[in-house]
C-alpha cells in the first residue's frame, strides 16, 4: 500500500519582516496561490494542507484556500509542530513534508527527488530533508518526517526554538532519529549565494520579476530555468542579492547545536 503523503504548508499573515507577504499579488493571483500551483505539479501523489492559526488576521487565509481548492487546518499561532502534528493527524499521514508559504519559486522536481530519496528505502529514514546541509539555492526547502517521527518531536520537543521552527529537535538529534539528506546532484552549493524565498520587500520583487520573465513561456519553469534567466539578466539578481544567506538561522545560533555561523549571513 503506498504512503498516504500530506505536504503541510505553514501561512500566517503576521509575518514580522513582511507581513501579509503569502497574500502579495504575482501576475493577478496571490503568491499563496502561486506557492500552491507549483506543488500540485509534483509527479508523487499527496494531499496539500494549507496550516494556518486560528488568529482572526488568518481568516484571510482560510478564505485563499477555499479559492485554491485546498483543506486548511487552522491551529496554534506561535507553535508550528503542533501546528503540523495536528494537521497531518487530521489528514491521516503516513509522511509529512513540510514546506513553508514563503517558497513560491520551489521547483517541483526538486520534491520529487527528495520524495524519490526517501521512498527508495522508506524503512531506512525518519527524517529526510535538503537543508542538512543545504545546497540548492535558498527556498527550495524540502522536509519529510514519517508520522511516527513528527509524534516523537511533538511529544519530547520543549524549547521555544523547537515550536516555533517544528523541526529542529529532529535534525539536532540525531541520535534518536534516522536522518538522510539529499545534495545537489550539480555538486554546486548556492545556497548561500542565490535567494528565491520571501522575507523582504526586495525578495518580493525579485520573485514578481522571475514569474514575470518565466511564467507564461512554462508555468512550470524549473531551478535551472531561474538559474538560466540569472545569468542572462543579472540585474534580476542583484534585486535581493543583499540578503542572500540570510535566514531564521541568525536569531537562534547560541540555541542551535547542529547550525554555525558560517551557515548563516546577518546583514547590517
Amino acid at each position: 500500500m503506498a504512503a498516504n503523503a500530506v505536504i503541510v504548508v505553514q501561512a500566517r499573515m503576521s509575518s514580522s519582516r513582511l507581513p501579509g507577504k503569502i497574500m502579495l499579488p504575482i501576475l493577478g493571483k496571490s503568491l499563496l496561490y502561486r506557492m500552491i500551483e507549483r506543488l500540485k505539479m509534483i509527479s508523487h501523489k499527496a494531499t496539500i494542507v494549507i496550516a494556518t492559526s486560528a488568529d482572526k488576521a488568518d481568516d484571510v487565509i482560510t478564505d485563499e484556500a477555499a479559492k485554491i481548492g485546498v483543506p486548511c487546518y487552522r491551529g496554534d499561532l506561535n507553535n508550528l509542530l503542533d501546528r503540523h502534528y495536528q494537521a497531518a493527524r487530521l489528514f491521516n499521514a503516513d509522511i509529512v513534508l513540510k514546506i513553508p508559504s514563503d517558497c513560491p519559486l520551489i521547483d517541483p522536481a526538486i520534491i520529487d527527488r527528495v520524495l524519490d530519496f526517501y521512498f527508495t528505502d522508506p524503512e531506512g529514514y525518519d527524517y529526510v530533508s535538503n537543508l542538512h546541509p543545504a545546497t540548492y539555492p535558498d527556498g527550495n526547502d524540502v522536509e519529510i518526517m514519517t508520522m511516527a517521527c513528527i509524534e516523537k518531536a511533538w511529544r519530547e520537543a520543549k524549547r521555544l526554538l523547537e515550536l516555533e521552527h517544528t523541526t529542529p529537535y529532529i535534525w539536532e538529534n540525531p541520535d534518536k532519529f534516522r536522518i538522510g539528506n539529499v545534495l545537489w546532484q550539480t555538486g554546486k552549493d548556492y545556497s548561500m549565494s542565490h535567494r528565491f524565498t520571501i522575507d523582504y520587500e526586495a525578495d518580493y520583487q525579485f520573485i514578481r520579476r522571475i514569474f514575470e520573465e518565466l511564467y507564461d513561456k512554462n508555468h512550470a519553469f524549473s531551478c535551472n530555468d531561474i538559474l538560466t534567466l540569472l545569468d542572462e539578466k543579472p540585474e534580476i539578481y542583484d534585486i535581493n542579492a543583499k540578503y542572500a544567506g540570510v535566514n531564521w538561522y541568525r536569531n537562534h545560533l547560541d540555541e542551535l547545536r547542529t547550525v554555525s555561523s558560517g551557515q548563516t549571513k546577518v546583514t547590517v
